[in-house]
């Protein structure tokens, strides 16, 4: 009598976004996942999960127009032209083009573009890069997350988006809306105020925690950093700052003193259209602490994001807030554990510094691009004048990733024109993107349930597992061996600079990530996450990683690079440059939506079904100016 296999289920986690949730898989006996759910017990998601997780994954990796097999581009670039080959002609022709480039224009021509460190394939980018002598990649993060990395690293604090929300006394929301972004955290800030919690909103627009806020402030976009100074000021005017802790550990407090006493009530009001009073009662809220600082990418989309996050920081550092039950919890790792960015910036990976301080962006953005960047990654503008000018150097090459650039970075048709222009363009993909259209040569790359990934996460703290289940469909291929191909026949071609990327599988990259501390890889795949004891305030054992070793709240970095080593008000550019009378409107993007991340599973039908257009939301005074109506 034949027996029927029963599924079996996996642990593992979602990594579509940062959220990292807990998931359990049903995989049946050919592989094939034929559930995705949340998992209670995982101490990030606590079984709270999201509609891409649970439907927008599976199809992404079982959908008919899932790419399966490489593509060799037969017409003109972007015509939609291709011929199906193997991956050692795809390799081949990738690696020779790739030399060829190198030989001509040098190894900074070559670039690489991902969206970031917050997933495996940015390391593996950047150290394929650096492995051929370019010290070029480009991320996503200068629209997501990077003003809040850039800030954190300035002033040594250390901290993400809020792993105490339901902890704490007081919620200062800002330019967040964690019902759409983040769901677990969204749980959360419901809880914490049935137990009593208050809420303070900082957003121009009328989000679900605006809605449900004691507080919402409502300021003109982008003038946020004038109520976080006004914040400062008043916890200092009124005594209400930790004394001890500002001694004992921060530098440049006088100074910062000094430069808030600008900002009173009144002055934050008439900068941001929020009313006076409600500026004062958000300080006297947050100072009634614990208190926990949530803030989104509506900050990073401004182009005084750095300084705003650096005005918010400073009012987390000065508050005693910091690193304690209900405030800002420090990133926290095992001892031995090495996180993705420690990778990136391990000078055993690492190009010499001459080498790294003529990244593109460097010279203008210091912080960002070069050496001493937040990721070391290029300046994303200045890479597209490269590939179109020349200047500083030719880029004549890009290998882009998991990445739809085309789309997400600003003025579409000049990165288009800048595509155009490379001698080689290839592109690892999951579908057929806008990106990959313009290509010369498409991978098919795996997806997120095709993955084995490693993962500190911040949340809970531990350490999180994605399992690989089932063989990745067709012949798609995952980064690191997508990057070790590529380096084997760039070797043979005399093309290596240095070899900064040694892992061969996956699961050899995750060992050395666990490196010697004590977490057990196989226990870590039984149970999808490891969870790893911490303190909270161990100030002397976890240093902050500045130059003075203490919060930098005065910027011994920025003053060195001649900027204002001090947090401000700085305007907006729509504040500061002259209006073209022929666009009189302010346009904000990066509204987030439950159905899609970012541009992300447009191409599956639930998902047009459910939101099938893209939305504008218009003030209405705007709308009846225009004679809009709902739904139009």
């Amino acid at each position: 009598m034949n027996q029927i296999a029963s599924p079996r289920t996996v642990h593992s986690t979602c990594w579509e976004c940062s959220a990292y949730c807990g998931s359990i898989l049903t995989v049946d006996d050919a592989g094939r996942v034929v559930k995705v759910a949340p998992n209670p017990a995982s101490p990030v998601s606590r079984g709270a999960f999201c509609v891409k997780g649970i439907r927008a994954l599976p199809e992404q990796t079982y959908q008919d127009s899932r790419l399966r097999h490489p593509l060799r581009r037969v017409g003109p670039r972007g015509s939609g032209q291709w011929e199906q080959v193997s991956w050692d002609s795809a390799l081949d022709e990738m690696a020779r083009r790739m030399a060829e480039v190198r030989g001509k224009y040098g190894p900074k021509s070559l670039v690489g573009a991902v969206s970031g460190a917050a997933f495996s394939r940015g390391p593996i980018m950047a150290l394929l890069m650096r492995s051929l002598g370019s010290p070029n990649w480009m991320i996503n993060q200068d629209l997501c997350g990077g003003c809040r990395g850039v800030s954190d690293k300035v002033t040594g604090l250390s901290i993400q988006g809020g792993e105490e929300v339901e902890a704490a006394r007081c919620l200062l929301i800002v330019g967040r809306n964690p019902a759409m972004a983040d769901p677990p955290q969204w749980i959360e800030v419901k809880k914490m105020q049935a137990r009593g919690g208050k809420i303070i909103v900082i957003d121009p627009f009328r989000t679900q925690a605006a809605e449900i806020a004691d507080l919402w402030l409502r300021p003109e976009p982008g003038t946020d950093g004038a109520i976080a100074m006004a914040m400062v000021r008043h916890l200092i005017l009124n005594g209400l700052y930790a004394r001890d802790f500002v001694a004992r550990y921060t530098h440049g407090f006088e100074k910062l003193a000094e430069r808030a006493t600008r900002y009173t009530p009144e002055v934050a009001a008439d900068i941001t259209g929020c009313p006076a009073a409600d500026i004062q009662r958000a300080a006297e809220m947050y100072a009634d602490g614990p208190s926990c600082f949530v803030s989104g990418h509506g900050i990073d989309a401004a182009s005084n994001g750095v300084q705003t996050f650096r005005a918010f920081h400073a009012l987390v550092a000065i508050s005693g807030n910091l690193d304690r039950p209900g405030g800002n919890r420090r990133a926290k790792r095992p001892a031995g554990f090495r996180t993705w960015m420690d990778l990136i910036h391990d000078s055993r990976f690492r190009l010499p510094e001459e080498v790294e301080k003529q990244t593109i962006g460097a010279d203008k953005y210091p912080l960002w691009a070069g050496p001493l960047g937040w990721q070391t990654a290029c300046h994303n503008s200045s890479v597209l004048d490269a590939m179109l000018t020349g200047e500083p150097y030719p880029v004549r090459a890009l290998y882009a990733s998991g990445v739809n650039i085309t789309v997400m970075y600003p003025d579409t048709r000049r990165t288009l024109d800048a595509l155009r222009s490379l001698d080689f363009f290839a592109v690892a993909a999951q579908t057929m993107t806008p990106t990959a259209a313009m290509a010369d040569l498409v991978l098919p790359k795996t997806t997120g349930l095709e993955e084995e990934e490693v993962t500190l996460t911040a949340k809970g703290p531990c350490i999180t597992y994605t399992a690989a289940v089932g063989a990745p469909q067709g012949e798609a291929r995952c980064d690191l061996t997508i990057a070790a191909g590529l380096l084997d026949r760039m070797r043979a071609l005399g093309a290596v600079e240095a070899e900064l990327l040694p892992w061969k599988t996956p699961e050899a990259f995750n060992r050395f990530l666990i490196g010697d501390s004590n977490i057990d890889l196989d226990a870590l795949k039984e149970k999808g996450f490891l969870e790893f004891p911490y303190r909270m305030g161990d100030f002397e054992n976890q240093k902050f990683a500045t130059p003075t070793g203490k919060i930098e709240l005065w910027s011994t970095l920025l003053e060195r690079f001649g900027l204002d080593p001090l947090p401000d008000y700085m305007p907006p550019l729509d504040r500061v440059v002259e209006k073209d009378p022929d666009f009189p409107l302010r346009l904000q993007t990066g509204i987030r939506e439950k159905t899609y991340h970012h541009s992300r599973f447009r191409e599956q039908a639930w998902a047009r079904k459910v939101s099938p257009d893209p939305k504008v939301y218009v003030n209405p005074v705007t709308a009846a100016e225009y004679g809009l109506a709902e739904e139009d």
